[in-house]
């Protein structure tokens, strides 16, 4: 059976650039910390995967701080704080936030107090992109990286969060990103790794493919790449609506990101979506990679107003640049076929 993978916001196949600088970096023998020629070989093989995080994302090489991942990341920046968040945010932000900032049903977040509050570039189950307020405490910046142009410092945040399998890196690796002169409290204590902000010898193999991979995704991006990928899910979106009656888009009548798709049909549930669709070969998502699995609605869609039915019935289509028509039409046609037969069982 040919599968076609379709699910590029929970994680992303592993770019060429990155397996072969990750492969590079096995050889290198050294400890960064070390201050003989091997360390030093090391440590530059760090510092240039440093510079190509963040000039990928419009930032300085001394305000890139590796962490074992976004998770990682939200906890060292938004531990010990009392900031705003919403609903609509990673649960990895939730867990440290007053999660009390309003969403409408287009999914755009208010928020009154930029400097005490977290808000995502974009959201990993709807695609919807926010307009982010100057003076920002904090953006995880994870879904929007390398698929969307923005800037670091032309965003004037205190703190964002990235993630490296969301470009086309390995497991296991990111960042948080911090403006010159913010004070970030160690969490992990030991060694003066990261300029004393994260202890441990660094994931040298890791850092390497995640610096490859997002200096990739920044030529991807330049090149147009994503535009064509918009043009395959807005084909996707027209299939299914010219046909499928009841189907709701959420979130199209906002801006979001060129790869992803949401849409509710009513009395269908997401969770039995996903394990049809699968056995037709196709790989999607019931909403974040992390709460699927779980059977509960979507707390993103309840905060933008949707009922825990209309949430419980979401599918997530998310493409990506290996994405052909091919594959989308093939999912269509599939799709189309389960949704008929779910209507006919419905009577």
């Amino acid at each position: 059976m040919t599968r076609s993978y379709l699910d590029w916001n929970a994680t992303t196949p592993l770019r060429p650039e990155a397996r072969a600088a990750m492969i590079s970096a096995m050889d290198v023998l050294g400890n960064p910390s070390s201050v003989h020629s091997e360390g030093r070989a090391a440590k530059t093989l760090l510092e240039r995967a440093r510079a190509q995080v963040a000039s990928a994302l419009g930032a300085e090489g001394q305000d890139v701080i590796f962490t074992s991942g976004a998770t990682e990341a939200a906890a060292l920046v938004l531990g010990g704080r009392d900031l705003h968040c919403a609903a609509v945010e990673h649960d990895a932000i939730r867990s440290w936030c007053r999660e009390d900032l309003s969403v409408s049903q287009a999914g755009r977040i208010t928020v009154e107090d930029p400097g005490q509050s977290s808000v995502q570039i974009a959201n990993s189950e709807t695609g919807v992109v926010q307009e982010l307020p100057a003076g920002l405490a904090v953006s995880d910046l994870t879904q929007g990286f390398g698929k969307i142009p923005f800037a670091f410092n032309w965003l004037e945040l205190t703190a964002g969060i990235v993630s490296a399998h969301k470009l086309g890196g390995p497991k296991g690796i990111g960042a948080l990103i911090v403006r010159r002169g913010t004070d970030i409290a160690a969490q992990l204590r030991g060694g003066g790794q990261e300029m004393g902000r994260r202890a441990g010898t660094e994931n040298l193999i890791g850092i390497a493919g995640f610096g490859a991979a997002a200096e990739a995704a920044s030529r991807d991006l330049e090149g147009g790449i994503w535009q064509e990928v918009e043009k395959l899910r807005n084909i996707l979106e027209m299939v299914i609506a010219d046909r499928a009656k009841a189907t709701i888009f959420v979130g199209n009548e906002s801006r979001r990101l060129p790869n992803t798709s949401c849409f509710i049909t009513p009395g269908w549930k997401g969770e039995t979506q996903v394990m049809q669709i699968d056995l037709g070969g196709f790989a999607v998502s019931a909403g974040s990679a992390c709460s699927s699995g779980k059977v509960r609605s979507s707390d993103a869609l309840r905060a933008m107003g949707y009922g825990a039915e209309e949430g419980a019935c979401a599918l997530r289509v998310s493409l990506g640049p290996d994405t052909r028509e091919e594959d989308v039409m093939r999912f269509a046609e599939y799709w189309l076929k389960c949704e008929e037969k779910h209507r006919a069982r419905r009577g």
